[in-house]
């Protein structure tokens, strides 16, 4: 069966889909709610307009958050998660506490120059 695709680590799926840099970002604070084009950009200014339209139109084109457009002048449009999204929140969750412990460790064991 020389012509079968290998199956596909679900790890290296997850990664796939939620991976970069600003995603799991704009997840985490989905999980707080509906959010804004302007209100995703002001939590992380750093992350430019052009980039920030990429990562949502990958994870709506996932399936895992919505894109609602209010026909009004100037132009409203929402993001939500979906409900398949939704089944990302105990992964995201588990990063933010994950991310927590590491940092509090790094400030205890700061790496120094010679390692």
């Amino acid at each position: 069966m020389a012509n079968t695709p290998e199956k596909k680590c679900p790890v290296e799926t997850t990664i796939d889909v939620i991976g970069g840099k600003w995603k799991g970002v704009i997840l985490y604070h989905l999980m707080g709610g509906t959010k804004r084009f302007g209100e995703l950009r002001r939590i992380y200014p750093q992350v430019t307009h052009h980039i920030l339209t990429l990562q949502l139109r990958e994870l709506e084109r996932e399936g895992i958050i919505e894109r609602k457009t209010y026909n009004q002048v100037p132009p409203k449009v929402e993001y939500s998660l979906t409900e398949f999204g939704k089944t990302l929140n105990p992964i995201i969750l588990l990063m933010k506490e994950w991310g927590e412990l590491y940092n509090e460790r790094a400030s205890r064991h700061p790496l120094s120059s010679d390692d």
